[in-house]
């Protein structure tokens, strides 16, 4: 039994050694990205049993992908190669403190992909499903009806849904973002987004409001991102604002929502409080954002509990 699956395109990020335009960098140094594979890493580093279904192109590049998620501890038997698309890639352009994205990720491997390709019984046999609304965003006429059977298939075994909106405003338009990721809403259990994202598809960054209008779809869990502001949980009729954990540093942010997702969804398989679960994965965010590179800095329980002040620190 696995505790969480994601379904998800992955790329190659490639991130350049010096700061300023990219027309004037020279090299670049090549990484994996993806926010679906990031929070399968995530979780698979706290210890929880995790997988990936996904397609990659049969090249280098997916080769490259695929054995990194592999080394990670996630479980890639429902990952496909095809020949027909190249794998996805990204590149990264460092500005000071901003950090520009320009994708090449359509044509995608993901329509080497049918709804009928999903397994049935991989999803069964999995306790939590997350999915993001990047999938969509690559090609939603092709992605979504995936998404879609994915989440058919998990309603049908009891298997919770959790959903990050992660929008990528590169890929599609807050109008177009609203319209298709609202259809996915009712069957979402567990909600883990940004305030900003929220603001697009509820229409409000009010937490009383954002807590009326999901709970009347008929989600019961919701994580609140507010960046350096920290989080805003609730739960079981209980809403819990989490104070930010300031980092010691901020290199790059890329990557620290999936790691809070992580951190969510190992509280709630592990069952601990909403106060616990939020102050949890704020430390991972935290932590995240001190790191270059998308999930490079995805901790171990060890290290975050050791910074939560739950465990001893011994240096020799």
């Amino acid at each position: 039994m696995r505790d969480v699956i994601t379904i998800g395109d992955a790329m190659v990020s490639f991130n350049p050694t010096t700061q300023g335009p990219m027309r004037f960098v020279q090299s670049f140094v090549k990484k994996v990205g993806g926010a679906e594979l990031n929070t399968a890493i995530g979780c698979a580093r706290l210890g929880l049993k995790s997988g990936w279904i996904s397609s990659l192109g049969k090249d280098e590049f997916g080769h490259f992908i695929h054995n990194f998620a592999r080394g990670e501890g996630v479980d890639v038997s429902e990952v496909t190669f095809t020949e027909n698309y190249p794998t996805s890639l990204n590149f990264k352009e460092f500005r000071g403190d901003r950090i520009n994205t320009t994708y090449y990720r359509t044509p995608s491997p993901f329509l080497s992909m049918t709804p009928d390709d999903l397994n049935e019984s991989y999803i069964k046999n999995s306790k939590i499903l997350h999915i993001t609304g990047l999938l969509p965003g690559v090609d939603v006429n092709h992605n979504l009806p995936i998404i879609k059977k994915a989440i058919a298939l998990a309603k049908k075994h009891d298997v919770q849904i959790s959903f990050d909106p992660n929008i990528r405003l590169k890929l599609w338009s807050k109008e177009d973002a609203r319209k298709y990721l609202s259809e996915l809403l009712p069957d979402v259990d567990l909600l883990l987004a940004g305030d900003e994202e929220l603001e697009i598809i509820l229409g409000t960054k009010d937490t009383k409001e954002i807590v009326a209008k999901s709970t009347e779809l008929g989600i019961s869990y919701i994580a609140i991102k507010k960046g350096a502001e920290g989080s805003t949980g609730y739960h079981n009729g209980r809403t819990v604002e989490s104070p930010p954990i300031p980092p010691r540093e901020v290199v790059d942010t890329i990557g620290a929502g999936d790691g809070f997702n992580a951190g969510i969804l190992y509280g709630i398989i592990n069952g601990w409080t909403l106060e616990r679960t939020l102050g949890f994965a704020n430390m991972i965010g935290s932590k995240v954002v001190g790191v270059q590179g998308d999930n490079e800095g995805l901790p171990f329980l060890e290290d975050v509990l050791i910074d939560l002040g739950e465990r001893e620190h011994v240096d020799r």
